[in-house]
């Protein structure tokens, strides 16, 4: 379990960097889709309040990262950050990026996948594959694995663990399993393991002309998240590197700006407690930072503790399916263990 029983879904993410203040001192840190209106931003100030040697904040957007930094700099004068364009639904973009990192440091104590989006309407990467899935799972997939040898340099001057890959999911992720049958979500016939959860409730189970369901394939995209943590977990550990994927909770940031009244609608009604912006990056935090979990003891964090995750998203089978189909949809094998 973690360290602290007390925190909570109420705790903020600014007492989470206080308490694990060591954890941060001096290390390199990178935050992927960082801009002023996600807990990105919260993530990046909390981590920049206790004194990091190096912030890196990747964003597809310049101008939104480079207001981030600044108030950082402002606020936390002396803090070296340095900002990384970086477009998850681009793989070109991706590698960019991973090389980008590489030439602004040779080790990465902590790399935080906050990055994603969530759409309402069908829509594509320049690869061809389903945005959300591609954006979200595919592109943190490469990123991560481009990244790896940053990683392992700092995990061989690290404690067991401590050097750390923090994944952002959803506990919407319950709603659907990963369709292997049907990834792009073209209307090919699907198993009935692979289909998703039925009755969806009210403005969820909306549909645009083309039968494209955003937030099917939305859980879709974070339930890939959670496998792509549990194969992390299975060789990683291994390297001295842990990883966890993490829920922040329900909080209204620019990831809804794609929803109509009647969703948002719909969200209000199943979000029993909304977090601030900082509250927000708390999980996050603790999965990041918290020493007790430097020994892997639990696969997804939740209100600031180790939770359960679907049946579905911890599965061993499904994970090492979905590495194939990742690499494959990448064009590059990436084994943990080389």
């Amino acid at each position: 379990m973690a360290s602290h029983p007390e925190f909570g879904e109420r705790t903020q993410g600014s007492e989470v960097a206080r308490v694990f203040a060591d954890q941060i001192r001096g290390r390199t840190i990178l935050v992927t889709g960082v801009s002023p209106k996600g807990i990105g931003r919260t993530t990046a100030l909390n981590l920049a309040s206790q004194k990091p040697g190096l912030l890196i904040l990747a964003s597809r957007n310049r101008s939104r990262v480079q207001e981030v930094a600044a108030e950082i700099e402002e606020k936390y004068p002396g803090t070296r950050v340095e900002i990384v364009i970086l477009d998850l639904g681009s793989q070109k973009s991706i590698r960019q990026a991973a090389a980008d990192v590489a030439a602004l440091t040779d080790k990465l104590d902590i790399l935080i996948n906050n990055a994603a989006t969530c759409v309402t309407t069908r829509q594509a990467t320049p690869e061809g594959i389903e945005q959300q899935f591609g954006t979200n799972h595919i592109g943190p997939f490469l990123f991560t694995n481009l990244l790896l040898p940053l990683l392992r340099k700092a995990a061989e001057t690290s404690p067991p663990g401590a050097t750390r890959v923090v994944s952002l999911t959803s506990a919407g992720h319950r709603l659907s399993p990963i369709r292997f049958s049907d990834y792009n979500f073209e209307g090919k016939p699907v198993p009935p393991e692979e289909d998703h959860f039925k009755p969806l409730p009210g403005a969820f189970a909306k549909c645009t002309p083309d039968g494209y369901n955003g937030i099917v394939t939305y859980a879709h995209s974070k339930t890939a998240n959670i496998l792509f943590t549990l194969s992390l977990q299975q060789e990683l550990p291994k390297l001295g590197i842990a990883a966890y994927a993490v829920h922040p909770g329900t909080i209204e940031t620019d990831l809804s700006r794609h929803q109509d009244e009647e969703l948002a609608s719909q969200f209000y009604k199943v979000g029993l407690f909304w977090k601030t912006p900082d509250g927000g990056s708390a999980t996050t935090l603790v999965a990041a930072l918290d020493p007790a979990l430097n020994d892997v003891k639990g696969l997804y964090l939740s209100d600031c503790q180790i939770a359960e995750p679907s049946a579905h998203a911890n599965d061993p089978v499904a994970a090492k399916r979905l590495w194939k189909l990742s690499e494959d949809l990448v064009g590059e094998k990436f084994p943990l263990t080389a």
